[in-house]
């Protein structure tokens, strides 16, 4: 007998209208063409141009012009010969200037998938029963490029869920290159990036135990200066894009959590930031912190990654690291175990694999604890989001993939204070894509990033074919006696 599942009628589609405004670059040649041109316009000429641009896209993004002025600024620090001119140019040709280097990206065009849920840091204010989620998203827009967004939603005493309408505007953060590197794990994500290992015993010599992002750069300058090899130049700069996957973002306080975009900042991420998921996790203080895990894409190469946050307003990032920190699907138990924490994996693409650390970012010793077993999952396995403590035991929702390619969700059941050991498994899915919602972006395809339980039954978001998202429900009771079932 199967157990119940209630696909609640909420479906968040993707929405082609939101936009942001990026910086656009079409190689120097062209650009310092563009900068020269620009500077044979008379002061009346360039009024009569950028009055309008002003007056248009001000009505599709929060303070255009700070926007505009800020991509003239990175024009400079690309085309070093015509810096000091762009900077000196009056408002409205520098504004001019950075609007031509400036162009729209629509980020939930394509799709709007694979979310993860979890509760609010702010509770106030709420009637009896009644709890403040937020949802992070998967969007996907012009050339696949994915990205995290979010959006604010209640849950009422009977589960029924309401999404928040997302604000007007699309907001990218600003980004602070303020950490500190270790030689050891640097040169580690080096080689796992397949930087190439003649560059990397070229540069290794160079770097302290511990340095900044300028001194990184400064060795990256030296190293490119003395050769006139271009692929080589190529390859040293790769030393650059592995310290900007380490960063700070922070977001406007006036802005609305659906504002907010993490969108792509690194080479290593430049395909695309895919399937967060987000935990509240338990610290040995008693407080909580939010840590999401996320893979970051180059159109070649997966890194995973881990952001931090206590607010969903400033945004820690880093890479993961240790011989376990490879392939996707990891996901954070939402506290310690015996002291350590715990991460669910699948390092080798199909099986389910768990990991003790010390550190939160540093993992080893992956120990495979389930594979494939059912037809509808004999292609892999994997989890569909951090675990859930019951007092039975840890829920983790698993995906399989079966024949054609077909994706399902189930359940499983692991042991409370050893969980490699699984107690509870589904011997069938609790859900599928139905016939009816099969079509989309990826066809036949079901899948979350993380779930909740409140009042009584365990809420799954999930994506539907890689297109929109929706959001199911199952008594809890049941759930965990079918696990149970001897």
């Amino acid at each position: 007998m199967r157990i119940p599942v209630n696909r609640k009628q909420v479906f968040v589609l993707p929405d082609p209208k939101r936009v942001i405004a990026r910086f656009f670059f079409n190689g120097p040649e062209r650009a310092t063409e563009v900068v020269k041109q620009i500077a044979l316009l008379t002061d009346d000429e360039v009024y009569k141009i950028i009055s309008p641009i002003l007056q248009e896209f001000s009505k599709r993004h929060r303070n255009i012009t700070r926007i505009l002025n800020r991509n003239a600024d990175k024009l400079c620090e690309i085309l070093k010969c015509e810096a000091d001119a762009i900077k000196q140019q009056p408002l409205y040709r520098k504004l001019l200037i950075g609007s031509y280097f400036t162009h729209e990206y629509s980020i939930e065009s394509a799709a709007f998938f694979n979310p993860s849920i979890v509760d609010d840091p702010d509770q106030s204010d709420l009637e009896e029963g009644q709890r403040r989620i937020i949802i992070s998203f998967r969007a996907v827009g012009e050339g696949h490029i994915s990205s995290i967004v979010f959006r604010n939603a209640l849950i009422d005493r009977r589960n029924n869920i309401d999404v928040l309408p997302a604000g007007r505007y699309v907001d990218e953060a600003e980004v602070i290159k303020n950490f500190i590197y270790t030689k050891k794990f640097f040169l580690e994500k080096a080689n796992d990036s397949k930087i190439e290992p003649s560059v990397v015993q070229l540069v290794s010599p160079l770097l302290d135990e511990k340095f900044d992002y300028k001194t990184i750069k400064s060795i990256v300058d030296t190293c490119k200066a003395t050769t006139t090899d271009l692929k080589l130049k190529k390859e040293i700069d790769k030393f650059l894009s592995l310290a900007d996957s380490y960063h700070e973002i922070i977001f406007s306080l006036d802005t609305d959590i659906s504002d907010r975009i993490i969108y792509p900042i690194s080479d290593f991420e430049s395909k695309g930031i895919e399937d967060a998921r987000f935990v509240k996790f338990l610290r040995d203080d008693n407080t909580f912190i939010y840590y999401a895990t996320y893979t970051a894409y180059d159109g070649e190469h997966i890194m995973p990654k881990l952001l931090e946050t206590s607010d969903f307003n400033d945004f820690k990032v880093r890479p993961i690291y240790g011989e376990g920190a490879k392939n996707k699907n990891f996901a954070l138990f939402p506290r310690k175990i015996n002291g350590k924490f715990v991460m669910l994996s699948r390092i080798d693409g199909w099986n389910n694999y768990i990991m003790y650390s010390d550190s939160v970012n540093v993992w080893d010793n992956p120990i495979k604890f389930q594979s494939p077993e059912f037809f509808w999952e004999f292609v892999q396995i994997g989890n569909c989001g951090s675990p859930i403590e019951t007092e039975a035991g840890w829920l983790v929702i698993t995906h399989g993939v079966g024949a054609m390619r077909k994706y399902c969700l189930s359940v499983t059941l692991l042991k409370l204070d050893d969980p490699t050991i699984v107690i509870g498994r589904l011997k069938e899915p609790i859900l599928i894509a139905n016939k009816d919602k099969r079509e989309g972006y990826v066809p036949n395809v079901v899948y979350s990033c993380g779930s909740i339980i409140n009042n009584g039954e365990l809420i799954i978001p999930y994506g539907l074919s890689d297109y929109s998202s929706s959001f199911a429900t199952v008594n809890l009771v049941a759930l965990l006696a079918k696990l149970l079932e001897k």
